[in-house]
């Protein structure tokens, strides 16, 4: 089986800059959360509260395949993914339910959804938490040319909830980066993810 890697963080941290910069050096098979607008209900979720349960749903579901794939793929190369299943859950859908755009129910639902698919699918071998600080964050959201639910305002309580989530992960399974700083290219995470490999 092939191994994964997730890279989390909230929103405008960088996570899907990185897995760019780890693509191009051809040792990483890649999945991407993919462009907003092409996702079912992603813009109806911006415009309307309703179509919150079914965007997660969404998510969770093509997280879940993407991570199917990756470890199926016929390659030998390391899979590695920004975000994922598990920042989903832990992060998106737990801060949409803290601002009252999941029900109780709803989360529920998403939070059975979630413990049934992790329970076939073995966690991310490396999870890369990009850490930046809130200046950072909020001038790459404002750049994005993408839809955001989850904004500037929210990194405080998105990160509280992932610190929730990974104190539970086994700290060798963990690699913790700070972003703020970074070049364009990525290169100085890129070489210490390297190294952990």
């Amino acid at each position: 089986m092939i191994k994964l890697i997730a890279v989390a963080g909230p929103s405008g941290v960088g996570k899907t800059a990185l897995v760019h910069a780890l693509a191009k050096t051809g040792k990483f098979n890649t999945a991407y959360e993919g462009k907003h607008n092409e996702r079912p209900f992603q813009a109806l979720f911006k415009n309307d509260s309703r179509y919150a349960l079914a965007n997660q749903i969404d998510y969770l579901l093509l997280r879940a395949e993407q991570e199917t794939q990756l470890r199926a793929s016929a390659s030998t190369q390391i899979g590695v993914m920004d975000g994922g299943l598990d920042l989903d859950f832990h992060g998106f859908t737990r801060l949409f339910h803290r601002r009252g755009l999941l029900t109780d129910s709803e989360f529920d639902l998403c939070r059975r959804l979630y413990a049934f698919v992790r329970a076939t699918l073995p966690q991310p071998e490396l999870i890369v938490r990009l850490n930046a600080d809130e200046i950072t964050v909020a001038d790459r959201l404002s750049k994005r040319d993408r839809i955001n639910i989850a904004s500037a305002e929210d990194t405080a309580v998105f990160n509280f909830f992932l610190d929730e989530w990974l104190a539970e992960v086994p700290s060798d399974q963990l690699l913790e980066l700070d972003v703020s700083k970074e070049r364009i290219d990525y290169s100085i995470s890129v070489n210490l993810i390297l190294e952990r490999l």
